[in-house]
């Protein structure tokens, strides 16, 4: 069992952001080891759970829990299928399908895209910029998500590509089915989150200091009318510009417009999930710089079946598209063959 520790900064590191910290006063070995300790809540900054960017002071109190290197897990290869849509020397772009857990965690120490990655790739020819138990993992999408994701070969790629996400520079947009009818066509929810204090696999909107800021905008494409036992649906593009764990699930459930299907924050009651039991929630679009060859990468990926036979369902409430709507839809039959006879978002 690992030890609890404690540490008192000194004035020469006064004013030093805390994942920073924790490696240059050598506490943790590498600062990504650091930043792993800090969000799994093992280390408190003056009694209270900080954040990787919490700066330090002189005099400051930290305790943090000893690192047994023992513990790491080993990620082993697995011959898990994956979907690749652009692939070079230095990264990859894939469309994780839903269920795959993006690396290893307690209670999912296999069957994850890491240990895809290490199968296709080698773990000697993927970045360990997370730590040695995510190769290849630059951002993550939730488990039951599906959609288009960023892994990288080498560390100085995947620095690059990790830096451009949090410089906003990395365009990323979701398709999201939620319930109820949004009334304005466009909408920016700017709410911080924070882990939840009465379940630690929540997360929630908090006025708590420590909580990250976390915007989201959205804009919506089509509305569907209310059923006998739900009040209609709504079908939202969205676009994060902060990175925070379970961020858009966490924003829609915050302005009572729960995703359809989601089974941590989902609507309460017996609303209609329209037979899904993982998050309508699909990363269908991503456009960034290539760190290397500086071209301008551009893809999309098409709506996994799950989510299409849900939209199905909904063909005879439609209510029409909105002007991004028909915008989105055009887009996706010049990439994705979507059918232009039906004005919904499906595949033919």
């Amino acid at each position: 069992m690992a030890r609890s520790l404690s540490n008192t900064v000194s004035d020469l590191y006064e004013g030093m952001r805390l994942d920073s910290y924790l490696f240059e006063a050598g506490l943790y070995p590498t600062r990504s080891k650091a930043v792993k300790q800090i969000e799994a809540g093992k280390v408190f900054l003056n009694g209270k759970e900080p954040t990787k960017k919490s700066l330090v002071s002189a005099g400051d109190h930290i305790v943090y829990e000893e690192l047994i290197e023992d513990d790491r897990i080993y990620v082993a290869p697995e011959p898990i299928p994956l979907e690749v849509f652009y692939e070079d020397d230095d990264l990859l772009v894939i469309n994780k399908q839903p269920g795959l857990i993006c690396h290893p965690s307690p209670g999912h120490d296999s069957g994850t895209l890491s240990n895809a990655l290490v199968h296709h790739y080698g773990r000697e020819n993927l970045a360990h910029i997370q730590g040695d138990d995510r190769p290849g993992i630059v951002h993550r999408l939730d488990g039951d998500t599906s959609g288009l994701m960023l892994c990288a070969k080498n560390d100085e790629v995947g620095l690059i590509l990790q830096d451009e996400i949090r410089c906003r520079n990395v365009d990323r947009k979701y398709l999201c089915l939620v319930h109820g009818n949004i009334a304005s066509d466009t909408g920016l929810i700017d709410a911080p989150i924070f882990r939840s204090d009465k379940n630690r696999l929540r997360m929630q909107v908090s006025d708590k200091p420590q909580a990250r800021s976390s915007v989201t905008t959205f804009n919506v494409l089509e509305r569907f009318s209310a059923g006998q036992k739900d009040n209609g649906f709504t079908l939202i593009e969205c676009k994060l510009y902060s990175g925070r764990t379970h961020q858009i699930r966490v924003h829609m459930e915050y302005i009572k417009h729960w995703v359809v299907g989601d089974q941590t924050y989902g609507t309460p009651g017996k609303s209609d999930n329209l037979g899904l039991t993982r998050q309508f929630l699909h990363s269908y679009f991503i456009d960034f710089q290539h760190p290397r060859i500086d071209d301008e990468l551009s893809f999309m990926a098409p709506l996994p079946d799950d989510l299409v036979e849900a939209l199905a369902k909904l063909d005879d409430r439609r209510i029409g598209l909105t002007e991004r709507g028909r915008e989105v839809l055009i887009d996706y039959q010049e990439n994705c063959g979507i059918t232009n006879e039906i004005e919904t978002f499906t595949r033919v």
